[in-house]
């Protein structure tokens, strides 16, 4: 197996780019439901990911910050506590799970580090959960 099998495409995830503001973050968490989103950069590299718990220190760590005023501090700027590595889409299997362990979702990159999707978790589970039983 692939781990392409388990790829939810780009055009199917929730994604940020950097260049966004903290506000516009924050409503893409909660239109989405998300506790974490991938960013991508302006040529559609991943490079990293943000958390709810990023947005929270940074209003607890800078003054005058509030949020009156988030939408002027852009994403790029924010200390990002979690990194959800990416792993490569023709990597090994045993790579995406020795990830997906420790993440709920793992991003895909191509060999030029570009975002293609991500594998979650659940899926994972789901689908081991299905063949162990059957």
């Amino acid at each position: 197996m692939e781990i392409s099998s388990f790829l939810l495409p780009k055009d199917q995830v929730a994604y940020i780019t950097n260049s966004i503001s903290m506000l516009e973050a924050l409503e893409q968490l909660e239109q989405h439901h998300y506790t974490a989103i991938p960013i991508i950069d302006n040529e559609g590299k991943y490079v990293g990911t943000l958390s709810e718990g990023d947005l929270l220190w940074k209003l607890k760590n800078t003054a005058g910050l509030t949020f009156d005023n988030i939408g002027e501090v852009p994403v790029s700027t924010i200390q990002k506590h979690v990194h959800n590595e990416s792993v490569l889409i023709h990597a090994e299997m045993e790579d995406m799970l020795t990830l997906a362990a420790d993440q709920n979702f793992v991003p895909v990159i191509d060999n030029e580090g570009v975002f293609i999707g991500i594998i979650r978790r659940k899926d994972i589970i789901e689908y081991y959960t299905r063949n162990i039983t059957d």
